[in-house]
């Protein structure tokens, strides 16, 4: 990487890159939800959770390629572009996270394999687990937390 990664505060001109970044990840991380449910996901995403959470943005050469959403100090989401997996950006915005925050916690689903994997890379615990998500969705999750 020849640019220098940056790391800065969400504003509101980010919301269709974030939202497209959120996509192509969630198409990646996510195969297991229909197209209905990332639609309903989307949604959620662009009108509630972006707009209510504490987001962090990851640039480089001041294009944004993935942020960090926190609602305290829970992780309510980490996506990073696909064709920037591998760059360090996820582990960067985790690290600045952790820098404001002292500690942090998150769900995956286990279906997730690749995040459980990179969240425990970098130092998280697993602390719980349940089987369906907020929506009832009988899909598993992974309590973690920083270590």
């Amino acid at each position: 990487m020849t640019e220098k990664l940056r790391i800065r505060a969400y504003g509101p001109d980010d919301r269709q890159r974030l939202l497209a970044i959120w996509h192509a990840a969630s198409l990646k991380g996510h195969p297991f939800f229909t197209a209905d449910q990332l639609r309903e996901q989307a949604k959620l995403v662009g009108e509630a959770y972006l707009p209510k959470a504490e987001n962090w943005v990851a640039t480089l050469a001041d294009e944004p390629i993935g942020f960090i959403g926190l609602l305290d100090t829970f992780i309510g989401g980490l996506f990073v572009d696909p064709a920037r997996h591998g760059t360090g950006a996820g582990r960067h915005l985790v690290e600045y996270a952790l820098s404001l925050k002292g500690e942090l916690s998150l769900e995956v689903f286990t279906l997730n394999t690749s995040a459980i994997g990179f969240y425990r890379h970098i130092g998280f615990v697993e602390t719980g687990r349940r089987i369906s998500n907020e929506h009832g969705m009988p899909l598993e999750l992974v309590a973690m937390r920083s270590s």
